[in-house]
């Protein structure tokens, strides 16, 4: 029997190669980098992260948070039907194309896939390899779509949290007085590859050498599913680290809540109606209520007369070493008071590049001291990038 298991789990795993939307989303997230890194060098003429680092992101947590979502859909007996693969892929694919990553969110590629589901079924709707389809289902899988639903949208609001915080990108706009400000992008694709359990004959009649197993005396197939989350959002009223933290706790606590109600559509199928449209509501309610929040605030990231706001620093340059972080403030360098970036440049110079000393104000509003040796050429990499005057967009990181 664990012999069988194993077998069918090693074949479906094999078969998420075949899915289109694991190659659409790698083919996104490369996009992602590379369109990242070209706005990043407009603005500064250097890049934070490397064009690599939203590929580097895609599976990583997914695959953590894939597996435990398979653990709980398989272990629970939802079986889901392929047709909804088949509409999860389409969405997720006509989506990615138009590149607006932030619908790539469960609520929209599964809610609308749920809803496509209904008016399909029992339809003479007919599709290549699989002709009898659409006429075979009934109101008995809804819930486990739903439910399926409410599990990846847990998983994203995990996926904000742990991982849509690191990497975020500095942006320079204009303000509505006409000011350069600076702001934080988030935009990051990855990938929930998760098993899901089909019915057997869905695959088993066009392709008969798709393993199957038996329980109950139906017949089920194993199948590695990828599934594309995508996040966008962009802070200017506070940290990063807040802003998105926040939004992701909240996200979280919406999938546990739907999760709840989807558990009693097994009893009351009605629901699972109920459970999809309040993931779309609910989610975009969020989106929207982080967004207002954010244009009642001012910008975090603007000038400041008593220093100069760090909007972004290097990895493994000089400030990284020194441990600058985003948000704090440089007040003095060597012991000179600096309010802009020519003062800044000058002051680093003061001796003869061997190191250099700031003094710092955190985000907590306290003072701190930090100081690193500086080689020949270094005090024009140190690695910060500050929200420039309208004059110097485009000027390189100090």
């Amino acid at each position: 029997m664990v012999q069988d298991w194993l077998i069918h789990l090693l074949m479906g795993t094999l078969k998420i190669f075949l899915h289109p939307v694991f190659y659409v989303s790698v083919l996104l997230a490369a996009y992602l980098g590379v369109s990242r890194v070209k706005r990043e060098r407009k603005n500064f003429h250097v890049r934070a992260e490397n064009a690599f680092f939203e590929l580097r992101q895609l599976l990583p947590l997914g695959l953590v948070i894939g597996l435990g979502i398979s653990i709980l859909t398989v272990g629970a007996g939802l079986v889901i039907p392929f047709e909804a693969i088949l509409f999860i892929a389409l969405f997720t694919i006509v989506i990615g194309i138009s590149l607006r990553v932030r619908l790539l969110s469960p609520v929209f590629t599964v809610g609308f896939s749920f809803f496509l589901l209904i008016f399909a079924g029992g339809s003479k709707l007919s599709i290549p390899f699989f002709p009898d389809a659409f006429s075979q289902l009934d109101e008995k899988i809804y819930p486990s779509v739903a439910a399926l639903l409410a599990l990846l949208l847990i998983g994203e609001g995990i996926l904000i949290l742990k991982n849509g915080v690191k990497g975020t990108s500095p942006k320079l706009i204009k303000s509505k007085r006409g000011l350069s400000v600076g702001v934080h992008e988030a935009k990051r694709l990855w990938m929930v590859p998760v098993f899901l359990v089909i019915p057997g004959n869905a695959l088993q009649i066009p392709f008969e050498w798709w393993p199957v197993f038996s329980m109950g005396g139906e017949t089920y197939s194993l199948l590695l599913v990828p599934f594309a989350i995508g996040f966008h959002q962009q802070i200017q009223g506070m940290l990063p680290k807040e802003a998105i933290g926040t939004l992701g706790k909240r996200v979280v606590v919406l999938g546990i809540c739907l999760t709840l109600v989807a558990i009693g559509s097994y009893w009351i199928p009605l629901l699972s109606i109920a459970v999809v449209a309040l993931a779309i509501i609910g989610r975009e309610a969020l989106t929207l209520s982080q967004r207002l929040a954010e244009e009642n605030l001012p910008f975090y990231f603007s000038r400041r007369n008593n220093g100069l706001m760090i909007l972004g620093v290097i990895p493994n340059s000089p400030a990284h070493k020194m441990a600058l972080g985003v948000g704090e403030l440089i007040t003095k360098v060597n012991g000179t008071k600096v309010h802009d970036e020519d003062a800044f440049y000058k002051a680093i110079q003061q001796n003869g590049a061997a190191y250099c000393k700031l003094e710092v104000l955190d985000v907590h509003g306290q003072v701190r001291f930090v100081q690193g040796a500086l080689y020949e050429g270094d005090h024009h990499q140190l690695g910060v990038l500050f929200v420039q005057d309208e004059k110097k967009w485009g000027n390189e990181a100090v």
